[in-house]
């Protein structure tokens, strides 16, 4: 057997449960009322602004007396400081002795939810636990339910964040971030913006071309990678991606690509779509997109698959967005993204920095 790298994750953990079919979104009821201690605290419902004016989806919820709804900013992805803030809100609100988190929208918002449940477990501030494995305490009990596919925050085990304060973008990189229940119900993204369901589904197919590329993969992490990777080609070769069989598959290849990297990890792309979110404030999956794009020199075939894609769904990725950087950000961008090590030395070996100098880094970044 071909010797892996030290991951430092041996026994991997999933998500304790799913339910996956349409208007799952109905099961949320039965399942917090089969949790013995809801009867004795609040729930809180963290939820995408999108669906604030959306009287049919909130009028869905299970919201009782005792609860609380807090409505999450989705045109910038979290920040630290944001996580702090709505966690004093929380705290605040008089709700005490909360026993469920159910977090309901894209990756912005179920990673909002993993970090106030997770702060609810362990107290201190977001930046405490910006790394891996820093979480001493489960949080409380949380629900995620996804209204957009790809970004696989449904099923990782962290929650990403950036600090401003550090200007750089980490993660709650542990096992007590995972989601305690799902409800995949692909009824929910079918208001979807069409540009944003590719660009935020195109994240679980980096996810696994990265994973299958890295020397970190297995084969638990190549099967769901192998499966997600099939699906997410299925549906964006399609002529309709938007069809209620594609939306079904794409969530099901979010979920496999977010398991799958939590044994095999990203590699390139993500490091340098992080320093793209950081220094210009791109979304994730549109940086994604770029980075992707810019390092053919890494992933070939998987850049003439990412522009057959974008040719057939009538897409166009953003081109020359670092053009007219100084140096300043440029250092800011190679900060940015070296810091990421993990899923470098998954992509490059422990002697990434040989190969990814400043040079040749803000080299890439000016080409994207």
């Amino acid at each position: 057997m071909t010797k892996q790298l030290e991951t430092g994750i041996y026994n991997v953990r999933n998500v304790g449960r799913y339910i996956f079919q349409e208007n799952a979104l109905d099961f949320l009821p039965q399942i917090l009322e089969s949790r013995p201690d809801i009867n004795i605290g609040p729930a809180i419902f963290i939820v995408d602004e999108f669906f604030q004016q959306d009287t049919d989806l909130v009028g869905r919820l299970p919201i009782r007396d005792v609860d609380s709804i807090f409505f999450v900013p989705t045109k910038d992805e979290p920040t630290t400081e944001y996580i702090n803030a709505l966690y004093s809100k929380v705290v605040n609100a008089g709700r005490k002795n909360i026993k469920a988190v159910v977090g309901i929208g894209g990756g912005t918002t179920l990673d909002t939810a993993k970090a106030v449940s997770n702060l609810l477990g362990n107290g201190g501030r977001a930046e405490d636990y910006q790394g891996w494995d820093l979480l001493t305490k489960p949080g409380v009990y949380k629900v995620g339910v996804p209204t957009i596919s790809g970004t696989g925050a449904e099923a990782t085990r962290t929650c990403v964040m950036t600090s401003k304060k550090t200007g750089l973008k980490l993660g709650m990189n542990s096992d007590f971030s995972l989601y305690d229940q799902l409800l995949l119900d692909p009824t929910l993204t079918k208001t979807v913006p069409g540009e944003q369901y590719f660009f935020t589904g195109m994240d679980a197919y980096i996810h696994c071309t990265e994973s299958l590329a890295g020397s970190y993969r297995n084969s638990i992490g190549d099967a769901l990678s192998e499966k997600s990777l099939k699906l997410c080609q299925d549906v964006f070769m399609s002529d309709d991606m938007m069809t209620e069989e594609c939306r079904a598959k794409l969530m099901v290849a979010s979920y496999l690509g977010g398991c799958a990297i939590a044994t095999s990890y990203v590699g390139i792309v993500h490091p340098f779509s992080a320093g793209l979110s950081v220094v210009l404030g791109l979304h994730h999956g549109v940086a994604n997109c770029i980075a992707l794009n810019g390092l053919k020199d890494f992933y070939g075939a998987a850049q003439e698959e990412l522009i057959a894609m974008t040719e057939k769904q009538n897409v166009v990725i953003p081109q020359s967005v670092c053009s007219g950087l100084g140096g300043e950000d440029l250092d800011r961008l190679y900060d940015a993204t070296i810091i990421h090590e993990k899923p470098l030395i998954n992509a490059l070996g422990p002697d990434f920095r040989d190969i990814l100098t400043r040079d040749r880094v803000t080299k890439l970044f000016s080409q994207m």
